[in-house]
């Protein structure tokens, strides 16, 4: 083997490990986070673990980022440990998907059928497919696939030239000698282990073993021991992404480290212990790169069959390996602290599952949001220091929630997102600091509160009731505002900007009827600033939620872009007058100073109608 073999070895491997990363990157682009989002949601049963860790890993090609997703959210407590066992063992199993596609590259037949199955025959057509849809195409979509396309296409032509680069190999003793060496279970495991370690990938791994094939040299009996290896070698990934986590998270990738150990040592056992006793006569053949991946399938399979009754236990020995000091309490987190634990940096690896956690802590703050401006209107007709208390506190929570968002999100904005990402992302860095100034007005609110309760004298029975219809008003757009950014509900955002101007309306009337009242002596001056100050912070909470509803329509536009707006687009819906007459009537202001004068009102602000509820249209995934 020469210079010349030895820099095309080097250049296929880097191929191969440039275009399975390339590869990945595309399928994880394609698939939004939505792998990631299921195996969040559908592991509530052992098999269904097992089921949902071999799909996501075939998707994403890649265990090891399965794995450290499991250990990020079982730290995030989006899912519990005895969860997290299945979709270890399932994404064991889904790894070996990507040795069966590397495999066809030891496909050897004259049937010209079977020839077009070879990389070599078609990668040349789906690199050139792939160029086009790059070079021609700007949907996202379509050029993830292209991504996808070409990394495959690179990956295959790296594996194929490191096979040719070492197929002189066979002719050299001392190549032959080695593999010998390695058919040691001991030896072979460490280096199978050692290398899987160092390039922090199974696959990877697997598919520089089916290389070595080309060779001639290498038999079952060195790649059996390697392959056991690799698969222990894996875990090193799970458990370097486990430093600085939740004990839980460090017993997920003790579990992770635990079941390839005990797999590995039960089949290595049951292996030999046959073939002491019946010798296994291919032993000493050579290998094939289809071999390889049945070997890597088998193991992986078996060992689940074997373990997976015995998850229990699994999860036992890692609070044994792991264990809580005598006298150590767990920290118990506030409710903030354990929202914002899903904002982890491993998700970043994945950024369409870190912009759904995103969007799931900001849907909590958004509702922290509303809560505190509901207590703040509470304090207007029944005030206490303890109340205003717990709106300021509210209050510096969501200050919590926009700090770690903001800081979150400008980490997204690095990564590559397909379209359906992005405008959701888009929705978020425009909604974060509306969300928090809702607050602030909440905390305004309740000073305006304090003043009216220090006043020597009361708000008049008509104003009161003045404002029990702009509150009502104000607490049904939150409402809808918080429902059509939680469910990305686009037809219930178009009646959010409608109510508003009707918003808008009750702030002016009622400033007219307000200057009314103190012409009459009705009212007196000190409490018309108190009542001036409170209907401009409500009015202004109202102008954040027009502005959050707009970014939720815009996010029903194909076009749109961040920072871009179309304004027209939410006031020229087809329903907005129709939306608006229905507020005009639900939120209904006397006509007349006298006949709001001329009785008690109040009953009929008591029993204003429900939410007025649109047809709801949700925006279907992409």
């Amino acid at each position: 083997m020469d210079i010349f073999n030895v820099l095309a070895l080097l250049g296929g491997l880097a191929l191969f490990l440039y275009g399975m990363e390339t590869m990945g990157t595309g399928l994880r682009i394609l698939s939004g986070g939505r792998m990631e989002q299921i195996l969040e949601q559908l592991t509530n049963t052992l098999l269904k673990g097992v089921l949902l860790g071999l799909v996501v890993t075939a998707v994403i090609q890649s265990s090891s980022a399965t794995t450290v997703m499991v250990v990020a959210l079982v730290n995030a407590g989006v899912m519990q440990l005895k969860q997290a066992v299945g979709v270890i063992m399932g994404a064991n199993i889904g790894t070996t998907v990507t040795s069966w596609l590397l495999s066809l590259s030891g496909i050897e037949s004259s049937n010209t059928f079977v020839k077009l199955l070879k990389p070599e025959s078609f990668t040349p057509i789906l690199a050139v497919i792939a160029i086009f849809i790059l070079m021609s195409s700007k949907n996202d979509r379509k050029r993830s696939i292209a991504t996808i396309l070409i990394g495959f296409s690179i990956l295959m032509f790296g594996m194929s030239t490191m096979s040719s680069s070492v197929s002189s190999l066979k002719d050299v003793p001392e190549f032959t000698q080695l593999f010998v060496l390695f058919s040691n279970p001991i030896i072979g495991m460490l280096v199978g282990a050692i290398l899987t370690a160092v390039i922090q990938s199974s696959s990877a791994s697997v598919g520089i073993l089916q290389a070595l094939c080309a060779t001639g040299a290498i038999t079952f009996a060195s790649t059996i021991p390697i392959i056991m290896g690799q698969n222990i070698g894996t875990c090193f990934t799970a458990i370097l992404s486990s430093i600085g986590t939740s004990k839980n998270a460090k017993r997920t990738a003790m579990i992770h480290l635990s079941f390839n150990v005990i797999g590995t040592i039960l089949f290595m056992l049951l292996f030999y212990s046959i073939n002491a006793i019946h010798p296994f006569p291919f032993l000493n053949d050579p290998v094939k790169p289809y071999s390889i991946a049945i070997v890597h399938t088998i193991f992986n399979i078996l060992s689940t069959i074997l373990l997976l009754p015995f998850s229990n236990v699994l999860v036992k020995l890692a609070h044994f390996l792991i264990p809580t000091k005598k006298g150590e309490v767990e920290i118990t987190l506030d409710p903030v602290e354990e929202d914002l634990k899903r904002l982890a940096p491993h998700f970043l690896e994945q950024p369409g599952f870190a912009v759904e956690q995103a969007y799931a802590t900001m849907t909590s703050m958004a509702r922290q949001s509303y809560k505190a401006i509901d207590m703040a209107l509470n304090l207007v007709e029944d005030y206490s220091d303890e109340m205003f208390d717990l709106v300021c506190r509210q209050e510096n929570q969501i200050d919590r929630y926009e700090e770690a968002l903001n800081k979150y999100l400008i980490q997204i904005t690095a990564a590559k997102l397909n379209d359906r990402d992005n405008r959701k992302l888009t929705i978020m860095i425009h909604s974060l600091h509306d969300f928090e100034r809702i607050a602030d007005h909440a905390i305004n609110i309740g000073e305006q509160a304090g003043k009216k309760n220090d006043a020597t004298f009361e708000f008049s029975k008509v104003a009161m009731m003045d404002f029990y219809l702009f509150s009502a008003a104000l607490r049904d757009i939150i409402q809808r505002t918080v429902e059509a950014f939680s469910n990305l509900d686009v037809e219930r955002a178009f009646t959010i900007e409608p109510l508003e101007q009707r918003i808008d309306d009750l702030d002016q009337e009622f400033n007219n009827r307000h200057i009314s009242r103190l012409r009459q002596g009705i009212c007196s001056a000190e409490l018309g600033i108190i009542i001036s100050d409170l209907y401009n912070n409500m009015e202004r909470v109202a102008d954040h939620c027009s502005n959050i509803g707009e970014c939720i329509v815009q996010y029903g536009n194909r076009n749109f872009k961040a920072y871009e707006y179309d304004s027209e687009l939410y006031k020229s819906h087809n329903n907005f007058d129709r939306y608006y007459n229905i507020f005009a009537e639900k939120y209904a202001i006397y006509p007349t100073m006298d006949e709001a004068l001329g009785e008690d009102h109040s009953e009929y602000y008591d029993q204003l109608p429900e939410t007025t509820t649109a047809s709801a249209t949700s925006i279907t995934n992409d």
